[in-house]
C-alpha cells in the first residue's frame, strides 16, 4: 500500500478498525465483522496474541480490504509487522528513526502526536498522517478544529476514546479518518448474538458514515474524485471465502448506505 492508495482509501471510507485480541481465533472473527459491515482498513494491535500470524492469515482471507499494525513502539515491532506483511504501521508515539524505517519499505506511516511540536515534528520526520492521541483527553472535535488553522495541511486521524457517537463530529471538525477500536464491539464479544443484540441501539448513529456524510474540509468522505483503479476499493457484498468463520453482518457499524 503505497501514499496514493492510503489516501485514497481514507476518502472512500474514513474509520480504521482497531483490533485487539486476546487469541487468534477471536481476532480473525472480529476482523470478518468489520470487513462484512463495509469497512476496509484494519489495525492488529501489536498487543495482540500473535500479530504477526493474525496479520498474515488476514492478508489471505481478507484480500479486498488493507491489514495494518499498530501499537508499535520500538524497531523490532516495526521489523516483525512489515515482515508479516503490514500494509501500514501506527505507532503511539513519534520516532523519526521508527518513521524512517516504515518509510524505507514504501508502507504509509501514522506516528502518535498530541501537542502542535508533536505532530508539526512528526509530519517534518516523513510521517503519511498524523494520529492524534489520546483526542478525547485534548478535548475532542474542538481540539481537532483548533489545529485546522495552522495545521490545515497534515492530516491528522483521531484515536484514543473515538465512538460512533463523538466520531462524526471529529470528522466535521477536519479529521481526514477517525480510528474506531472499544466501541466497535459489545463488552465481552465472543460472536455473532451480542453483536445482533447490540446493533439496533446503534443504527441511527451509523447513517452520519453515509456516502453523503461530508468532512469539514468539503471533500466526500466516501467517494473520491474520478475512478480509482484498485480492486481493494471496490465493496464486496459477500465473503464466502471466509467460512467458517461467520460474517457478523450486523456489527455496530457499517458504512454502506
Amino acid at each position: 500500500m503505497d501514499v496514493g492508495e492510503w489516501q485514497a482509501q481514507l476518502q472512500l471510507s474514513p474509520a480504521i478498525a482497531v483490533i485487539r485480541a486476546p487469541t487468534v481465533r477471536l481476532g480473525l472473527r472480529m476482523a470478518a465483522a468489520v470487513a462484512a459491515a463495509g469497512m476496509r482498513l484494519i489495525e492488529i494491535t501489536w498487543t495482540s496474541d500473535r500479530p504477526a500470524t493474525l496479520i498474515q492469515q488476514l492478508r489471505a482471507q481478507l484480500p479486498h480490504c488493507w491489514i495494518g499494525a499498530g501499537t508499535l513502539l520500538c524497531r523490532s515491532d516495526v521489523e516483525g509487522a512489515i515482515a508479516a506483511g503490514a500494509e501500514f504501521c501506527f505507532t503511539p508515539h513519534t520516532d523519526a528513526r521508527l518513521i524512517a524505517t516504515v518509510q524505507r519499505q514504501g508502507i504509509p506511516v501514522i506516528p502518535g502526536a498530541a501537542t502542535p511540536t508533536e505532530i508539526v515534528a512528526a509530519w517534518q520526520a516523513g510521517a503519511t498522517s498524523v494520529k492524534v492521541f489520546p483526542v478525547t483527553a485534548l478535548g475532542g472535535a474542538a481540539y481537532i478544529r483548533q489545529l485546522q488553522g495552522p495545521l490545515g495541511h497534515i492530516p491528522l486521524i483521531p484515536t484514543g476514546g473515538v465512538t460512533l457517537e463523538n466520531g462524526p463530529g471529529l470528522l466535521a471538525a477536519g479529521a481526514v479518518a477517525i480510528a474506531l477500536s472499544s466501541s466497535l464491539f459489545p463488552p465481552r464479544f465472543t460472536g455473532y448474538p451480542s453483536l445482533e443484540r447490540h446493533y439496533p441501539t446503534h443504527r441511527p448513529v451509523l447513517s452520519r458514515f453515509t456516502p453523503n456524510h461530508t468532512s469539514g474540509k468539503g471533500t466526500n468522505i466516501i467517494s473520491p474524485p474520478g475512478p480509482i483503479q484498485n480492486s481493494k476499493l471496490k465493496t464486496p457484498t459477500s465473503y464466502p471465502h471466509l467460512s467458517p468463520i461467520h460474517p457478523l453482518t450486523h456489527l455496530p457499524i457499517s458504512l454502506s448506505p
